[in-house]
């Protein structure tokens, strides 16, 4: 079969490699009918997580049709329509029965690898470095889907891939960043990166029932989509202070919540983000926390910050002070995605959102290398790619 495959800084390519096929009873494989490149991707694209090894298959938001399932398979039947999430989860350890989906004990089988450098082993993931789990992803034209029973959602509308396709990730990322802000009623909650993650963020803050939401970003494009579809305020900031113009559009305030949909490769201006890229490429840090410093310096005293932007080890100078004196709430983690399937998918059936406003391209796979450059440049609008196997 036909598959993006990883061979270091900014060197994708399309392989033939193997069908995968059933290794464990509660496995499934899918045809993989659309797959979408994440900002994610792109940390892999920089070679900016560690235990990537070469051949290794990208991509970790697809969906499909299933073409085997396992003997214990249960709740999925050949030919049934799925959307897979990033995150692969057993369903029976005590994280999983407390619906904390990517904290599963089980479904990474280079746990200690994990543990090794972060104290504890998060979920295996698709596509996503040895670390966590080795995982072929979905950018391919067959996926293995462990614990099928416990991942894949059923389609069973006839929504368009575009509408749902993003259960997978980034809806309810940008979902759970805006639940884990703690959003209250008449607050005012800035996010900072309008990518697909933060253009979801917006738009759940509202959900929530923010009552404004400031967009914070460089390119036109995306803080167009953000006024268009989310409704913001925006702030562009490599024109003008970011903590000066939310002081000024709060009253000096600050923000009652702040939402870092950026991580680690934020792009900063100055002496400071000057610095943070040098230490990056020296080794002597491994994130970029621009963005995590504004904001905490933005938000407003015992308000809240959420993380959903994916860091990946060692940030430096970062103003830990701040957080203590000012009583800072942080919320982060990658995404409990199981835990959000059903409930938005019944907001997108009902017509509260269609999420393929984000979906700005549309490419074969075979054009996935030139997907992930326009991607990475930020070149011809890009903001989100769905590939077509």
């Amino acid at each position: 079969m036909k598959a993006l495959t990883w061979h270091g800084k900014e060197d994708v390519r399309v392989e033939d490699v193997p069908r995968p096929s059933l290794v464990n009873p509660s496995d499934a494989i899918i045809e993989v009918t659309a797959t979408a490149i994440c900002g994610s991707d792109l940390h892999l694209y920089h070679d900016r997580v560690p235990s990537m090894q070469k051949g290794d298959i990208l991509g970790h938001e697809p969906m499909g049709e299933v073409v085997e399932v396992g003997s214990d398979v249960e709740t999925l039947e050949i030919g049934d329509r799925v959307v897979v999430p990033f995150t692969i989860s057993c369903g029976a350890c005590w994280f999983c029965e407390e619906e904390l989906y990517s904290l599963c004990d089980n479904s990474n089988p280079n746990a200690e690898l994990a543990r090794s450098m972060m104290g504890h082993s998060p979920a295996g993931l698709y596509g996503y470095s040895h670390m966590m789990g080795g995982y072929a992803g979905s950018q391919a034209e067959y996926l293995r889907v462990p614990y099928a029973d416990v991942g894949p959602i059923t389609i069973e509308s006839d929504l368009p891939d575009e509408q749902v396709l993003l259960l997978s990730d980034v809806f309810p990322t940008g979902y759970m960043a805006a639940e884990n802000a703690d959003i209250e009623a008449d607050d005012t909650v800035a996010v900072w990166g309008c990518g697909a993650v933060g253009q979801f963020a917006i738009q759940s803050a509202h959900m929530l029932g923010a009552e404004r939401v400031i967009a914070i970003d460089r390119f036109d494009e995306r803080l167009d989509m953000a006024r268009e579809h989310g409704d913001a305020e925006t702030i562009n900031y490599e024109e003008t202070d970011v903590y000066d113009r939310l002081m000024e559009m709060t009253g000096g305030r600050g923000p009652d919540r702040c939402i870092d949909a950026v991580g680690t490769d934020a792009h900063g201006t100055g002496v400071v983000a000057a610095s943070d890229r040098v230490k990056q490429r020296l080794k002597l840090e491994d994130d970029r926390p621009y963005v995590l410093r504004e904001a905490i310096k933005c938000c407003r005293k015992g308000g809240t910050l959420s993380v959903p932007g994916a860091y990946v080890g060692r940030v430096d100078n970062l103003p830990f002070g701040a957080v203590m004196n000012k009583g800072l709430t942080i919320e982060t983690g990658q995404t409990h995605v199981q835990r959000y399937l059903e409930p938005l998918l019944d907001r997108i059936e009902a017509g509260d959102i269609d999420p393929s406003f984000v979906l700005t391209h549309e490419a074969p796979l075979e054009d996935g290398p030139e997907m992930y450059r326009t991607f990475n440049d930020k070149t011809d609008g890009c903001v989100k790619t769905i590939l077509r196997p």
